[in-house]
């Protein structure tokens, strides 16, 4: 059984909080903190924690903690992770995992000498779905990959975590990773050999949309955004030779259609996507068995490609001149 103590009390806490519920045979909720107590007692009385902190170190103490899921802001899970790792605590961290790749090389190097589990949570790359899309695209049913593209959009640019540049805001780092991280899956093994973007900030400093195109080493290109601003399709595509496949939502793949290379694409399959719970159990389930294995990373999302996808969106936001949480003190 996996004790789970969970900071932040938001929404995405409380989506994984009642999958843990639903999770009940293998995974137990030990303990709720926020700086804010009548929040975490609001919450464990939601979700039937037995245990309600005004502090987040009152649960890094907590001895029943296994594990501690991280679902605050950004912008702060640099020192969280630190301080529950100096508390001997493994960690399951909201994307993004932090705001830049120096921070979570000093959080993998803590993880590393204390022999601890670290992980980012962000859950397309835990789904069955990667895999389905990995197999059809190694099978050769749709030839050599040529060109993939992915899209994500919400009206959220009202929301202060992506309004605000102090928590880490802007399109990028709350939805673009999940397109970011969709090319680099369905390129996987391919390295990368050139990157540029554009971006349209906000009054405040933060990316309201942006474009970034890449180029990997076999040739391969991807062309993504994301917008703070609109809805998008989400829609993800992988181009090949002998054919296509096509992603309902990058962000929660519900479906993958694979179509022919004719002029007129034919549809050839359709594969539905159903989850046990809601998608998330996966990630969970994942912490669970390296802990139970005694690794320090999981095999989906091991800490490389972290550090990659943050030394992309560091480049990224270098460019377009954008400073978060704590750059903004430099």
């Amino acid at each position: 059984m996996l004790r789970i103590g969970i900071i932040g009390c938001g929404n995405i806490a409380s989506t994984l909080a009642n999958t843990m519920l639903q999770m009940a045979d293998r995974i137990r909720i030990e303990a709720v903190a926020s700086r804010d107590k009548a929040k975490s007692e609001e919450f464990a009385s939601r979700f039937n924690v037995s245990k309600a902190y005004g502090s987040y170190t009152e649960l890094y103490e907590d001895k029943d903690v296994d594990l501690v899921y991280v679902a605050t802001p950004h912008a702060f899970h640099a020192s969280q992770m630190i301080e529950a790792l100096e508390h001997g605590k493994n960690i399951l961290a909201e994307k993004a995992f932090c705001i830049n790749a120096a921070e979570a090389e000093k959080v993998f190097a803590l993880a590393k000498e204390k022999k601890l589990y670290v992980a980012e949570a962000i859950w397309t790359r835990y789904m069955p779905s990667r895999k389905m899309i990995n197999d059809i695209i190694s099978s050769g049913r749709i030839g050599r990959v040529t060109t993939i593209t992915a899209n994500l959009g919400y009206k959220i640019i009202h929301k202060p975590r992506i309004s605000d540049p102090a928590l880490g805001g802007g399109a990028l780092m709350d939805i673009g990773v999940y397109p970011l991280n969709f090319a680099l899956m369905a390129a996987e093994g391919d390295t990368i050999k050139s990157i540029s973007g554009l971006a349209v900030k906000s009054d405040k400093g933060v990316d309201l949309r942006n474009t970034i195109n890449i180029v990997f080493e076999s040739g391969v290109s991807a062309s993504i955004f994301s917008d703070a601003e609109c809805v998008s399709d989400r829609k993800g595509m992988i181009y090949g030779t002998e054919g296509s496949i096509e992603v309902t939502n990058v962000n929660n793949p519900e479906r993958i259609r694979v179509y022919s290379a004719d002029r007129n694409p034919q549809l050839l399959e359709t594969i539905e996507i159903k989850h046990e719970i809601n998608g998330y159990e996966y990630e969970l389930d994942a912490a669970a068995e390296a802990i139970r294995n005694g690794k320090t990373e999981p095999e989906a999302m091991p800490w490389r490609e972290t550090l990659r996808v943050l030394r992309l969106t560091d480049a990224m936001r270098s460019v377009w001149g954008i400073k978060l949480g704590n750059e903004l003190n430099s």
